[in-house]
């Protein structure tokens, strides 16, 4: 890298720059051209891609592709200058070709210029930034140097881990222009043709003050940034369609399940403190050692706001959760552990929970939190049909969520088919003692030397017509000494482990860790009902999610091998299977899908099949 002469528009040697600047190997401009012939067919088909957008599940967000556009531009605003770095891709060096040294410029096919010429015409004519309408601001090139492009995630265009020598090539400057005073706007026009047209696909992402105004949106013509220099949140494009998704101070959700409401705000605290001294005042960052308290005074201030009532009666809330969360288009998440944050975007999410016993018919939330700078606050209700947005305002306040659902889950447990009971034999007593006496008769009649008299003989006559005749009557069941337990199916087994299954995830349903207990000895038995709901509750809770736990809402069986037990009544099935599940958290909706494989002991224990012993043989995410 090398250092600017100072003056506007002008750099050192920018051929040797170009030359020396690599990263890991020397290029010259003419090697840089050459290694950049390759990929031009992958930066064809990226350019093709880039007029496609696919969803990105769970959050219908729009993948635009700009973090893939042969050019990315990062814009950088701060108190008395703008930063402007750029990666240029081979097909976009005609665009740039003022910005570049002589012996690239010259390889492209244009007459020799003087370098100092060109940079005018680049700022000038090119890239061109002017503040509140006035003349273009003449930049200072910091350098001008060949290395790798940065491999960018495709959904929120932030980098991603990559080795710095590989990739594809590409031509990053630095450009830093000087402003004077704080302009109330900024505009920003790309290269452009003869025809008027952008010379230049560039992707491009604005920061001010270190918060990004706009999410990775194409650069194809001059656009306006209106600049808010006390608070950078709320600076933003006239462009509605360059404002970044997440650009709303305020937000309230309203979540509606079996067993429980949940309402959640996400907020900056920045903004809270127009209503409650949070000790922010002329703060620049929320250290990390005061965010306990901070948490806890804006958790009694919001605990009192926004009142929300099932079935037409007041409910009191519970404080669930609140965390310091950072979002993105990707993901939301707790920031953990709790590390110092600027206060222009620090963000918190609290989480109120309102225990019920059954689906409402409706529930309500008035909200009561507007301002100058928040006349309007987003809002959602969501149940498991998905989610119904909404605006609030001071004119119209309320958030409702009707129960419309036609064909709601039920939240009832599986009903699991009993144990067979064990081998039993129907002993016919009546016609067993008058065989007996029938046998006992002959045996004294002749044991005694006395012959067999005719009232003998008739005795034992009518004694073995009443065993004949009795022998389907009187019976009573015993224990089978030949055969001492009872056999199970394999079909029948897998029945009863998924229904078993199922009714563990069910248990989860609730909220109420006694509920749950409860629920779950109807499945499991002994030391392994903890067991099971620690593993459980491990693996439906949410990584970084700061505790929010995934609803279940499929069990599947996907293989299963059953082996009786020798001496009992049971069996041990081998299998494994998927488990789906949801949670609407933070504004998104997370999924999971996972699979797992275990060994289960099932037994019979007190007339119902229960599991008695797990081993866990593996989990993997799908």
């Amino acid at each position: 890298m090398l250092a600017d002469s100072g003056t506007p528009g002008r750099i050192g040697d920018s051929s040797r720059s170009l030359v020396a600047g690599g990263r890991s190997r020397p290029h010259t401009g003419l090697s840089i051209i050459r290694a950049m012939r390759g990929p031009r067919l992958i930066i064809a088909a990226m350019l093709v891609a880039a007029a496609s957008v696919s969803p990105c599940r769970g959050d219908a967000l729009v993948v635009t592709r700009a973090m893939t556009a042969p050019t990315i531009a990062e814009i950088f605003i701060e108190p008395g200058t703008v930063r402007v770095e750029l990666e240029i891709g081979v097909d976009d060096l005609e665009g740039f070709r003022n910005l570049l040294p002589d012996e690239l410029y010259e390889r492209l096919g244009h007459d020799p210029s003087p370098l100092a010429v060109r940079f005018e015409r680049f700022f000038t004519e090119d890239l061109v930034l002017r503040a509140d309408d006035g003349d273009p601001i003449a930049g200072t090139v910091r350098q001008v140097v060949p290395r790798y492009r940065v491999r960018r995630d495709e959904i929120t265009g932030d980098p991603v881990p990559g080795a710095e020598d590989e990739g594809e090539p590409v031509v990053f400057a630095e450009i830093d222009y000087a402003l004077d005073g704080s302009p109330r706007a900024l505009s920003l026009a790309p290269p452009t043709t003869d025809a008027g047209r952008a010379a230049a696909s560039i992707g491009f992402m604005t920061y001010h003050g270190g918060v990004p105004i706009n999410d990775y949106r194409y650069l194809a013509q001059e656009e306006t940034i209106d600049l808010d220099w006390d608070d950078p949140w709320y600076s933003s494009f006239r462009n509605r369609n360059l404002r970044r998704r997440y650009n709303a101070p305020l937000s309230v959700f309203l979540y509606v399940d079996h067993f429980e409401v949940r309402k959640e705000i996400i907020v900056r605290p920045k903004d809270l403190q127009h209503w409650v001294d949070l000790g922010l005042a002329g703060a620049t960052e929320i250290a990390a050692a005061d965010q306990g308290a901070l948490k806890q005074t804006v958790a009694d201030f919001l605990v009192e706001r926004g009142e929300v009532t099932i079935d037409g009666q007041r409910v009191e809330p519970a404080l669930d959760r609140i965390h310091f969360i950072r979002r993105t288009l990707k993901t939301t998440g707790v920031i953990e552990p709790p590390e110092d944050l600027p206060i222009v975007s620090a963000t918190l999410g609290v989480i109120f929970s309102y225990p019920i016993t059954a689906l409402p018919d409706e529930v309500t939330m008035d909200w009561d939190l507007f301002s100058e700078r928040i006349p309007a606050v987003p809002a959602v209700a969501t149940d498991e049909a998905g989610g119904l947005p909404s605006t609030l305002t001071a004119d119209d306040p309320v958030l409702v969520w009707k129960n419309f659902l036609t064909n709601p889950s039920s939240a009832a447990l599986v009903e699991v088919d009993p144990p067979p009971a064990p081998p039993r034999l129907g002993v016919p007593i009546a016609s067993l003692l008058c065989g007996l006496l029938a046998v006992t008769l002959v045996v004294r009649a002749f044991g005694a030397d006395r012959g067999l008299t005719r009232t003998t003989a008739a005795v034992i006559l009518l004694a073995a017509v009443a065993a004949f005749v009795l022998r389907p009557f009187g019976r009573v069941s015993v224990p089978n000494p030949l055969r001492r337990t009872a056999t199970v199916a394999p079909s029948e087994a897998d029945g009863v482990v998924t229904a078993l299954l199922r009714n563990v995830y069910r248990a989860f349903d609730h909220r109420d860790e006694g509920v749950i207990y409860d629920t779950l000895a109807r499945s499991a038995s002994g030391e392994l009902l903890s067991s099971i709901y620690l593993e459980t509750q491990r693996a439906l809770e949410l990584e970084n999610q700061g505790g929010a736990r995934a609803k279940v809402a499929d069990v599947e069986l996907v293989t299963s091998s059953v082996d009786g037990m020798d001496g009992e009544t049971g069996f041990r099935s081998t299998c494994t299977w998927n488990v789906t599940g949801s949670v609407g958290h933070w504004g998104h909706l997370h999924q999971r899908r996972n699979q797992y494989e275990a060994v289960f002991t099932v037994r019979p224990v007190d007339g119902t099949w229960k599991i008695t012993d797990l081993e866990l043989l593996s989990e993997q995410r799908l």
